[in-house]
């Protein structure tokens, strides 16, 4: 008895915490956009910078007019309400669906190690990217085709990836990793003979940013996209939580509890290359998001899902939010591509995983 009340304390407790960290983590994303937009290349007085952003926000609500030299056109409007802003929104949607990714991936195919960039989604997100630029390639779909296309091309590598993987038996950590490797590359390759071949210097540019990460096309019109696509498919994995559970648990087990797996992987996969093929088209390839926060995450709450995505989901905005300042002020005059950033943060975790053999679910050896 004494043992059994020792065991509801600290279910307790580490309900608590993970209350505790969930609501700071509520209130820090918002509160770190407002403190990051006041960084850039550019120095502005901090009270300037919050009244310009008040002066939009009340004419937006109440219709109050703007004084002109805040209004639209303004130098520091535009440089607060047009650039700054808009990218840190963007960052936060951008990596609250990279992390939700890589929880979901990782559940999918019982593997830590998954990532939408190791796994090489991203690289066919980006190669959808290519041929919607250089070919025109579903173009009549509307002013976001792009975005479709790369979502097809996430789509395509997301199931190639778990096929080739489990060719000659069951899917392996290395089988997985050499797989997504394998068609990376074959993405890539792809990429380049298009841009090779077409000579289009602009489109050339415009692939490159896309590469390499960026987040300085950001804009409120596809801000609210984005924002809606990571909110919507958050709530919708958390109603999934059970069935995610379960998918480490193996299908054997899943199916005596009445569970068929299989078309849940299917729709997982599918709204995950969603997520994936927005997020490139919004802000290019970043990697190792979606590996590292999961990580970091299941290393303090184990592996239950239904505290995994929340912290997640915020913890990965919180993370690309800090990262975007950097790139933006650690060479004046100069911004560092994300994705160079969260490359030369998340690589060396990803080495030091897979030497230490540290990779497994709640922090366990995989061996």
């Amino acid at each position: 008895m004494e043992q059994r009340s020792v065991s509801k304390k600290e279910y307790r407790m580490s309900n608590f915490a993970f209350r505790a960290i969930l609501g700071l983590l509520i209130v820090a994303v918002p509160a770190s956009i407002l403190l990051a937009v006041t960084f850039g290349t550019t120095k502005l007085p901090i009270g300037d910078v919050y009244t310009a952003i008040r002066y939009e926000v009340m004419h937006r609500i109440t219709g109050q007019p703007i004084p002109a030299e805040w209004a639209n056109g303004a130098p520091l409007h535009d440089v607060v309400w047009l650039i700054r802003l808009p990218r840190l929104i963007l960052a936060a949607a951008v990596g609250a669906c990279l992390s939700l990714c890589g929880v979901v991936m990782q559940a999918v195919v019982k593997n830590p190690l998954a990532d939408p960039y190791i796994l090489g989604v991203s690289s066919g997100a980006g190669l959808g990217v290519t041929v919607a630029v250089i070919l025109g390639i579903g173009s009549a779909w509307g002013g976001n085709y792009v975005g479709m296309v790369a979502f097809l091309g996430a789509l395509a590598v997301s199931f190639a990836v778990i096929g080739c993987a489990n060719i000659g038996g069951r899917a392996t950590s290395i089988k997985l990793l050499l797989s997504g490797a394998a068609l990376s590359a074959v993405c890539g390759a792809f990429s380049n003979f298009l841009i090779y071949i077409n000579n289009a210097d602009h489109a050339a540019t415009e692939i490159m940013r896309w590469t390499m990460g960026s987040l300085a096309a950001a804009n409120w019109p596809n801000n609210g996209i984005m924002v809606l696509v990571a909110v919507v498919c958050s709530v919708f994995f958390l109603t999934q939580c059970r069935t995610l559970n379960l998918m480490l648990l193996g299908d054997s087990t899943a199916i005596t509890l009445g569970t068929d797996l299989h078309v849940y992987r299917i729709i997982y996969l599918i709204i995950s290359s969603l997520m994936i093929g927005f997020a490139v088209y919004s802000a290019g390839m970043i990697g190792f998001v979606g590996l590292v926060v999961p990580h970091v995450v299941r290393l303090v709450f184990g592996t239950e899902h239904r505290k995994l995505i929340p912290v997640s989901v915020l913890l990965g905005a919180l993370f690309l939010i800090w990262a975007d300042v950097l790139c933006r002020i650690v060479l004046p005059g100069n911004e560092i591509p994300i994705g160079i950033l969260t490359s030369m943060v998340g690589a060396p975790i990803f080495i030091y995983l897979i030497t230490r053999k540290r990779y497994g679910f709640g922090g366990g050896r995989e061996g």
